[in-house]
């Protein structure tokens, strides 16, 4: 029996200020590997924040100039996939010599998604997944990620992969990453109520998978002073509670769920456990019915806008803008 280590970090972001939370987020890399993880997962919009109970000055058919300067501070507080702080994420995940996945605010021209990022022991990037689905009003702020950043990773711990908070309400999207063999399913969110307790467990009872929640937990405090939220502003406020919680391949809770406290919640876990439970359940093979259903992926990536260039021959050449990943 091989014994693997895996962790979720409950923590909150310190709003509109992307290098403190660098700091904090550097702290609780730190306690994971005294406690010697081999993956490690942090929230969604972990760096670059999640600004609950912002309206960012929208109603139907009207938008605020105090509503875009909140967008543009945001946007400020956003990170590139080939800046510093990417780089920076890497060496935490280089010093504990883990996997590391995290939730971030991803910055592409003037547009921001809310993106998970994949990084080896080695500290490298491995890839990215963007939120498909905003929901609500983060429809707003965040644009719309395509198939082409749905990635499971083959790694040496297991198959790792991430569906971002309401996402994993997505039936097609879970089936989708089921077939790709994922078996550490990394759930990034930010939504703290009881039910979601229900939603992890379910997914690791349907998909036979360890899945790893990871919920921020955050005050007004890690706000500015002129952070305009309907909550109000007495620093004590609870914003987002918690509710991390790691699951079994037979949805038994492993660690968990915590509330109304920063946290680093470890499990040991025997990735073969993933077999014995789809000896009566395996919803991508012997469980499946191909004849009566079948789904259809694109993993091709969508951009507004393409560039070709003629070759020597008169030929067009396949498309400049490639995909990162």
């Amino acid at each position: 029996m091989t014994q693997t280590r895996i962790a979720v970090v409950q923590a909150g972001t310190s709003l509109f200020d992307t290098p403190r939370t660098l700091e904090r987020m550097e702290a609780h890399c730190q306690t994971a590997a005294a406690d010697g993880v081999e993956l490690v997962v942090f929230p969604e919009a972990y760096v670059g924040g999640y600004p609950k109970g912002l309206d960012f000055g929208a109603r139907v058919g009207t938008r605020t100039e105090a509503g875009r300067d909140d967008f543009l501070r945001y946007w400020q507080s956003a990170i590139d996939i080939a800046g510093p702080e990417v780089a920076r994420i890497g060496s935490f995940a280089a010093k504990m010599k883990a996997h590391l996945v995290t939730g971030v605010i991803e910055r592409d021209g003037a547009t921001l998604y809310c993106t998970a990022l994949f990084f080896g022991p080695d500290g490298s990037l491995l890839g990215r997944h963007r939120k498909l689905m905003p929901t609500a009003s983060e429809r707003l702020i965040w644009g719309q990620g395509d198939g082409s950043t749905i990635p499971v990773f083959d790694t040496d711990i297991g198959h790792i992969g991430a569906a971002i908070c309401w996402e994993n309400y997505m039936p097609a999207l879970r089936q989708a990453m089921y077939g790709k063999g994922i078996n550490l399913w990394c759930a990034p969110t930010v939504d703290e109520r009881d039910i979601w307790q229900a939603s992890m467990r379910h997914i690791a009872y349907e998909g036979r998978c360890f899945v790893l929640s990871s919920c921020q937990y955050m005050t007004r405090a890690d706000a500015p002073p002129d952070y305009d939220c309907v909550q109000g502003n007495d620093p004590s406020t609870v914003l987002i509670r918690g509710g991390s919680v790691i699951v079994g391949p037979l949805g038994d809770v492993l660690a968990g769920p915590v509330y109304d406290q920063e946290a680093v919640l470890s499990a040991d876990i025997d990735l073969t456990d993933t077999i014995r439970a789809k000896y009566d359940l395996d919803v991508v093979g012997h469980y499946a019915r191909p004849d009566i259903f079948r789904l259809s992926v694109n993993e091709t990536g969508r951009t507004p806008v393409s560039y070709q260039m003629e070759t020597a021959g008169g030929d067009e050449s396949d498309d400049l803008d490639e995909a990162l990943f």
